[in-house]
């Protein structure tokens, strides 16, 4: 057998936090720019789209120092050009062997270059409509209407839900059609029952077991995202929270989202 000298040993029990502690010192280059892990991805505003090249070549650096090496060939770039429904028409260069796509998956969620979701809700359902013949075996076999319940649940439901905090609010009507159309059809199946939530009651619980995490846990990854409180301490009537509210108000952003909810 040979030695491993380099590189995180895939599809094995430490593998990931392997990589975690591997890329824990993958700082950024530039102030104002992230960086996220478990592929690498830089995440750069439009105030810092100069630093591009600097922020890659940091990556190469990083690699090369911890015996590493970046597969330019398997990187790529996409570039946002739409916010709050306006597109805008991008001039950037290409950076050299780096391809640049329009639509991208970034840790199991895919997006295109205009915050469109529609990509990724195909690709979920086309997946889950394939785990439903597998549930169709099953019970040509024998098996009864509730461990086929919970098996759809287990599986197909929650792929639907996948990260959908992230997500949802980038949906327009048309991917909320086909997502309770699907999930409709699990019912018309008897791999779900009428009773259950639906789609929409699935996410709010979703988003508020999440909401209720982040906002009880001051250590928490994503506790920085919210708000200050607010200073003034007069209160006519109970609030689900002290949090100050952001007057540009995106409800394609999850935190807003939240902080809205019953508010007014």
């Amino acid at each position: 057998m040979l030695d491993i000298t380099e590189s995180i040993v895939q599809e094995c029990a430490v593998g990931q936090v392997s990589y975690v502690i591997n890329a824990a010192d993958l700082n950024t280059h530039t102030s104002g720019n992230y960086t996220y892990a478990d592929d690498t991805y830089i995440v750069i505003p439009a105030s810092n789209a100069q630093s591009r090249a600097a922020g890659l070549n940091h990556v190469v650096q990083w690699a090369q120092v911890n015996n590493l090496q970046l597969n330019r060939a398997k990187s790529t770039e996409i570039i946002i050009i739409s916010i709050n429904g306006r597109r805008f028409v991008c001039n950037l260069p290409e950076l050299p062997d780096i391809k640049r796509v329009t639509i991208i998956t970034m840790l199991g969620v895919t997006i295109t270059n205009h915050l469109s979701i529609s990509e990724h809700i195909t690709g979920v359902i086309t997946k889950c409509a394939q785990s439903l013949n597998a549930l169709k075996v099953l019970r040509s076999h024998g098996m009864c209407d509730d461990a086929l319940n919970v098996i759809y649940k287990a599986v197909v439901i929650a792929k639907v839900l996948y990260a959908i905090p992230a997500w949802w609010g980038f949906t327009v009507a048309s991917d909320r059609q086909k997502l309770d159309a699907f999930i409709r059809r699990g019912a018309r199946l008897k791999y779900y029952s009428r009773d259950d939530p639906t789609l929409a009651e699935l996410v709010d619980k979703l988003d508020e077991t999440l909401f209720t995490v982040v906002l009880h846990n001051d250590d928490h990854v994503l506790r920085y995202i919210l708000p200050d409180h607010r200073r003034n301490s007069h209160c006519h009537r109970p609030k689900r929270h002290n949090n100050t509210l952001i007057i540009r108000r995106d409800s394609r952003n999850y935190f807003q989202r939240r902080l809205f909810k019953d508010m007014y």
